[in-house]
């Protein structure tokens, strides 16, 4: 069971020959588009992708946008329980890529959160769907979905059902995580929810153990780019895993295939430092792409045979 922020991702692919004349910039010469989920509709496309079944949850606009979204997550075979809000517009990254080289980014979207009307709302279609769910992720981008109320309603949800909640945070109030099995901050997030940059073992140390104090959850993995990952769990013992990743491309969604190879990991039986290395393999495996990307059965037992 996913719940989070959803978004459409838009790739405009293209060479660039000139500069241009008003101003000391590239001109792309645009020869395709293409579109991809995003957000938590990139988690769950992800879980699905790796054989998993996802069932999102979130809310979008009623506009053209959220309507390309929702045949997106159809054609990724994602069960979705989508509310419409007339009042907000679905989010929308533009990426213009040329060369395999991201030029500019352009962001459309809606921040404010959402009514307590449409937090229900919201809650009501979790309940709904969460027959049989093994395990629940909070995919949060701070587009105003997954507002505190949103947050615990969640956690609480899933706690009575005795099954572990994952955590993909963002901003500084980690309060709003309370309760969650395993929060998967990145290293700048989790200095700035800590209140101290990590530059060595004794700050990445303050930042698990405050990270943990401030959201109360069992269990803290910080992904930490070309360091790998770092994992501290309820009896306060730390892993570092290296990252497998051969080539970095791009980090676009690097994090949410993490997060939903964790999840599904977790869904299926493993221990947390199990799923903690199949984690690791799976976004190794999708920075060595360009664009949002997810990652395949195939390419994870290929991956694993090579190490």
């Amino acid at each position: 069971m996913v719940l989070g922020d959803l978004m459409l991702d838009e790739y405009l692919w293209g060479k660039v020959a000139r500069i241009s004349p008003e101003a000391p910039i590239p001109v792309v010469d645009v020869d395709r588009e293409s579109f991809a989920l995003g957000g938590a509709g990139n988690v769950a496309n992800n879980i699905s992708s790796l054989g998993g079944q996802a069932v999102l949850c979130g809310v979008v606009g009623a506009d053209d946008v959220g309507q390309k979204l929702r045949g997106a997550l159809e054609r990724a075979g994602v069960e979705a329980r989508i509310v419409a809000d007339p009042h907000r517009s679905t989010t929308l990254k533009t990426r213009v890529i040329a060369h395999s080289q991201q030029v500019v980014r352009v962001d459309r979207e809606s921040r404010a959160p959402i009514s307590r009307g449409m937090a229900q709302r919201l809650l009501d279609m979790v309940v709904a769907g969460m027959d049989g769910a093994d395990a629940f992720l909070v995919s949060d981008y701070g587009k105003g979905v997954t507002t505190a109320s949103v947050v615990q309603g969640f956690i609480a949800l899933a706690r009575e059902a005795g099954k572990p909640v994952l955590v993909d945070p963002k901003g500084f109030d980690y309060g709003k995580y309370k309760g969650a099995t395993v929060i998967t901050p990145n290293e700048a997030e989790a200095g700035e929810a800590a209140g101290r940059k990590i530059t060595d073992e004794a700050t990445l140390r303050y930042a698990l153990n405050a990270i943990r104090r401030k959201a109360s959850c069992q269990a803290v993995l910080i992904t930490r780019g070309e360091k790998g990952l770092c994992l501290m769990e309820d009896n306060g013992d730390i892993t570092h895993l290296p990252t497998f990743a051969r080539q970095v491309y791009d980090v676009t969604g690097a994090g949410d295939t993490m997060v939903g190879a964790l999840a599904l990991a977790l869904a299926a039986g493993a221990t947390l430092g199990e799923a903690a290395r199949i984690a690791n393999h799976a976004a190794g495996i999708v920075v060595g792409r360009v664009g949002t990307a997810t990652v395949t059965i195939e390419d994870f037992e290929k991956a694993m045979e090579e190490e």
